[in-house]
């Protein structure tokens, strides 16, 4: 096992719910790196990093990564995953918080660790946020959408 790859097994495994070490896991990145949730047009640097991490498990506080694959890459390793849980917290939203419902998730997801002198330069995380959402039971409301985008052409 390369040391690029232990860098990056050891932050899947601060990040579990049962261990949740944010100072741990952002301690792996450099001083100026980054955590990108691309799904969600997030980008997290510095005391976000484990503020991100602490989020996720407080609505996922059993939250579990499965890595089904791992390539390494020279300074690029490769994940494939699921990203599985509980909903057993409020998850937030721009518009306000989903209650708790129990779900189970099991979300599939790849990441892009990117390394420099065995630390974590940039983490793009590409989670499937539509799966994770549905199985939380939060479908988009397509009618609404339709009607806005109807009232938006009649303005035309």
């Amino acid at each position: 096992m390369t040391r690029n790859e232990e860098v990056v097994r050891e932050a899947y495994r601060l990040a579990e719910g049962n261990v949740l070490d944010g100072h741990g896991f952002r301690a792996l990145f450099t001083e100026d790196g980054t955590f990108n949730d691309l799904p969600n047009a997030m980008t997290l640097r510095g005391d976000e990093i484990a503020q991100g991490l602490a989020g996720l498990a407080g609505v996922f506080p059993d939250i579990h990564r499965e890595l089904l694959a791992v390539h390494v890459l020279g300074d690029v390793v490769a994940v494939e995953l699921r990203i599985q849980g509980t909903h057993l917290g409020a998850f937030p939203t721009p518009v306000g918080e989903i209650r708790p419902t129990g779900n189970r998730i099991d979300v599939p997801t790849a990441d892009l660790w990117y390394l420099r002198e065995g630390r974590v330069e940039t983490f793009n995380c590409y989670n499937a946020a539509n799966v994770l959402l549905a199985q939380i039971g939060a479908t988009p409301d397509f009618t609404s959408a339709i009607e806005a985008a109807k009232t938006a052409a009649t303005r035309a």
